[in-house]
Parts: structure tokens; sequence; C-alpha cells
């Protein structure tokens, strides 16, 4: 899926099992165990439903205290672990 020619990142719930525990994502994806922590629960949540790339960058700038290019660095970097993982593909 794309809105308006940008990709849309999805949670790839078919595979990836997660719970929010004590403010903390618990990921389970195949046999290993992953917690996301801090910034990465607030992008976590927005690719439940699929976020573009833009979408997860100006959530960080609004909820934290970060300007656009270290939001953008560092929301490329958790997508391109995410994608690695096989937990997140873009839809």
């Amino acid at each position: 899926m794309y809105i308006r020619g940008v990709a849309l990142y999805q949670l790839m719930t078919d595979q990836v099992s997660w719970s929010e525990v004590g403010g903390e994502i618990v990921v389970l994806n195949e046999s290993t165990y992953y917690t996301v922590a801090g910034t990465g629960v607030v992008l976590w949540r927005l690719l439940v439903e699929g976020a573009t790339e833009a979408q997860l960058v100006d959530e960080l700038t609004s909820a934290y205290e970060v300007g656009p290019g270290t939001a953008k660095a560092d929301v490329a970097a958790f997508l391109e672990q995410l994608v690695a993982a096989g937990m997140v593909r873009q839809a």
C-alpha cells in the first residue's frame, strides 16, 4: 500500500506476537524475544496500523525534544532493524 506514492511501513502481525508491559514492548519473533523501549514504543504503536517514514519522524519530533534530522536518522535505523528482523514490511 502506498500513500500518495510514499511507502507505508507496517508491523507483520501475522508473524510477530507482542504485548506492551510496563511501558515497553515485548516481542516474540519466531524463537527470539526482543524488547522495545523509549522512543521505539511510540514508533511501534504507529507501525501496528501502518505509517510512513515521514509520519514516524513527525511523531518523534512532536513527542520528544529532537530535531528533524536526528529523528529521521533514528527512524531510518529503527525501520532497518525491524525489516531485517522480519517484523516490519513495506506495505
